[in-house]
């Protein structure tokens, strides 16, 4: 609170309790409430006059309220400074530049130098830099752990980001090429460029480097490492060779920070005069990355909610497309009303449902018409009639549909979420695209419905499918699913793009990919497949899962992991698919999704027995489709004395028997003789089959150790160094990083630390 604002209010707190305490004459008692009065409505208007003498902008950035240009225009731990100096003027916190200020999302985007290591001709370490960033001390502001990845490029680089000193924290990857043209341009899978995640609640981090040589300085003398916002940068090939990383954008990436008001939960802070979210019309929730609450306006309502009065009216009826008005619209304060036209009725909000009310004849003219007329015209009349009808009840069923498959809850969803990303199709589009849902256009026929290929107006070809009808009962789960599923963002799951509603089965449009399924490779298909494809199919799988389960707004269980749901794109690039059995986690985590769907031979086996889906049920299945990568063998097969068995059980009892080779495919054991690094995939596999829960580790994990593996195919290092790093991923204990440098004491701490992050899954 301003100096001025605390003087005031001490002067208005001591008149009042001379006022209800003292013994006084009626004339004194009035004087003292008229000098309260007054001194509450100057403490109001020198508050205002302040408010108004600040400054918006920082010369092109917006700087809306809590954020302020110095601590008299903004709440405490919001102020920013402006360097006038430049031109245009650049807001700063600290030494940091600001690119801009989110109040919807919570989120700023700023500017930050990366760190790099660079080596001369004797191979020594000639420039190096940890491009730390430092946002304790009880800061606003935490580094976003989802949108930002901890990104490192170079020919031979092992990088590490390491935590606070309260949070002991670290993580990295490496990075190795041959030369920069091995690399790929927009891809960062370990060739050139390597990428991972952070947690959450990070407001510290520093880079530190794991190699002291560089066996590529020739051709890529440096290594960089940076946290940047994984939409912001693509790797290029370009970025490797000489200096010109380092010179290109001012050696500077763009990176997200998370903000809020830290001093209090939102049940707390309401309780207080400190209350930041100001405006009548606005709502409370808590921060997602660290403690503390952020406001936003209330549904039907926009601005800021930091303001008195921020928060004003939305005029719904300014904007039909988006808040589906067909007939006349009338805004109300929040919301607003849908009416059909005079001398019409039906549902304003789905367009063409306004439709005429039948004349009503007076007797004497149907009398009159009828003798004129004689029998056709009544006929004619009746024909029309029933046209009507028909009309008006198909229009109805459509309405009823709609509302029967959660439509109106989705609506509303889309509008107080202000969500554009999923769109609502007519029936007559997709009858459209798909040329009346002709035969010749089915991709698929499964237990939930048929899959057609469809083709949009834009050029965009689309998988649609026609699944189950959703119960009324559950209505408002079907469209957060909707709205969950739509925002989902990742190269290797298969997104959602929209759905139609007006039918009695909702159908739902997926974008498509053109290769087919993952079962169909493997086991309809005669031609060899390399190991290396099937690494980089169970990597992106994995990937995709650990996403769903951990990188989400809201943890996804699939549910149905199985090779039939893993679809292939251009060069082999898996994508997972049919979400229509995913399930969200509870926020309560002692709440236990009761839901038991799936596959045999894929189904979690503590699944069976305790209907309880949990995500280590994914994992269950996520290891049956691993052994068919590396068995070639489906789910439920067939031996040579055509007996049927399941896949999971005849791996686990050869691995008991120490028979790996027997069960593998002979084409990966006899290509390359990679027996090594197939045994550390068996023994992941297993750890994955396992029928306790407990025993298996996460998708991350997972994700994590094949990833590695994967490396390790690119790029055999020395046996010693394959053993530690596959003892960590099995969960066994390991010492440090096996290194080719001769001096591994630097970074034998940071190394250990790292190892046991991927194992335990911090």
């Amino acid at each position: 609170m301003r100096l001025s604002s605390l003087i005031l209010v001490a002067s208005c707190s001591g008149m009042y309790q001379e006022l209800v305490s003292a013994e006084m004459g009626s004339k004194r008692w009035l004087e003292l409430w008229v000098l309260l009065l007054l001194a509450i409505a100057t403490a109001a208007t020198t508050s205002l006059a302040l408010r108004e003498r600040c400054a918006d902008k920082c010369g092109e950035v917006s700087i809306p309220y809590p954020f302020g240009i110095g601590t008299e225009c903004s709440l405490p731990g919001f102020d920013i400074t402006c360097n006038s100096s430049s031109n245009p003027p650049k807001p700063f916190i600290g030494n940091i530049e600001i690119i801009d200020i989110s109040l919807i999302l919570g989120e700023m985007r700023i500017y930050k130098h990366i760190a790099y290591n660079c080596f001369n001709q004797s191979n020594e370490v000639q420039y190096t830099y940890s491009g730390a960033i430092d946002l304790t001390g009880g800061s606003a502001y935490r580094l976003s752990n989802t949108r930002n990845k901890f990104t490192a490029i170079g020919c031979y680089t092992l990088a590490y980001i390491v935590g606070s000193k309260v949070k002991d924290f670290a993580t990295g990857c490496a990075s190795f090429c041959s030369s920069p043209e091995s690399g790929t341009n927009g891809s960062c899978t370990g060739i050139g460029c390597c990428q991972t995640s952070i947690p959450k609640d990070l407001d510290y981090y520093e880079v530190q480097w794991g190699f002291k040589n560089n066996t590529r300085w020739e051709s890529v003398p440096c290594s960089y490492a940076m946290l940047v916002d994984a939409e912001w940068y693509s790797f290029s090939t370009s970025d490797l060779p000489g200096h010109q990383f380092y010179n290109k954008d001012e050696n500077r990436v763009q990176l997200v920070l998370d903000w809020a008001v830290r001093n209090a939960t939102c049940q707390e802070a309401k309780a207080s005069p400190d209350f930041a979210c100001r405006s009548n019309n606005s709502d409370c929730y808590s921060s997602t990355n660290g403690p503390g609450y952020l406001c936003n306006c209330s549904q039907g309502y926009q601005g800021n909610p930091y303001l008195d009065n921020g928060c004003k009216d939305i005029n719904e009826c300014d904007d039909p497309k988006l808040y589906l008005c067909h007939g006349i619209c009338t805004n109300k304060q929040g919301s607003f009303d849908c009416a059909c036209p005079p001398g019409t009725k039906g549902n304003a909000t789905i367009p063409g449902s306004c439709t005429k009310v039948a004349d009503k004849f007076p007797l004497a003219a149907k009398i009159s018409v009828g003798i004129s007329a004689g029998i056709v015209v009544l006929v004619a009349l009746f024909s029309l009639l029933l046209v009507k009808l028909q009309k008006r009840k198909y229009l109805r069923e459509k309405a009823e549909y709609v509302r029967q498959n959660g439509g109106l809850i989705l609506y509303e969803k889309m509008r107080s979420t202000k969500v554009d990303t999923v769109r609502v199709f007519t029936e007559e589009e997709l009858q459209m695209v798909t040329n009346n849902f002709d035969e010749k256009r089915i991709l698929g026929t499964g237990g939930r419905g048929d899959v057609y290929k469809g083709k949009l107006e834009d050029g965009r070809e689309v998988a649609i499918k026609k699944s189950k009808g959703v119960d009324e009962n559950q209505e408002e789960e079907f469209a957060n699913e909707i709205i969950i599923l739509s925002q989902i963002n990742h190269r290797s799951v298969v997104r959602l793009l929209g759905c139609c509603l007006e039918v009695p089965v909702p159908m739902l449009v997926y974008e498509f990919v053109p290769n087919g399924t993952l079962f169909d490779f493997l086991h309809r298909n005669i031609s060899a497949i390399p190991l290396d494809i099937r690494l980089e199919i169970a990597v992106d799988c994995a990937d995709a899962l650990a996403y769903l389960h951990s990188s989400t707004a809201h943890s996804i269980i699939h549910g149905d992991v199985k090779s039939l749901n893993i679809l292939l794109g251009a060069n082999y690039k898996a994508k997972v698919s049919d979400l229509g059995a995913s399930t969200l986690v509870p926020l309560d985590k002692e709440q236990l999704v009761e839901l038991v769907q799936g596959t045999i031979g894929y189904l979690d086996p503590e699944c069976i027995s305790t209907r309880q889906l949990t995500e280590k049920s994914d994992v269950y299945s996520f290891g049956v489709v691993l052994l068919e990568l590396i068995t070639r063998k489906p789910a439920i097969y067939t031996d040579a004395s055509n007996e049927t068995r399941n896949l999971a059980s005849s791996f686990v009892s050869v691995m008991n028997q120490n028979k790996l080779r027997d069960i593998l495919d002979d084409q990966i054991v006899v290509d390359g003789g990679a027996m090594e690094l197939l045994q550390d995939v068996a023994e992941l596999a297993l750890r994955c089959v396992s029928v306790k829960r407990e025993e298996r580790p996460t998708m991350k994990e997972v994700a994590e150790g094949l990833q590695i593996l994967a490396r390790f195919k690119h790029h055999p290092w020395p046996q010693k160094k394959l053993d530690q790093e596959t003892e960590s991923l099995l969960g066994h204990e390991i010492s440090a990083y096996a290194t080719t440098s001769t001096d591994t004491t630097a970074y034998n701490s940071v190394g250990n630390r790292l190892a046991l992050d991927i194992d335990g899954g911090r």
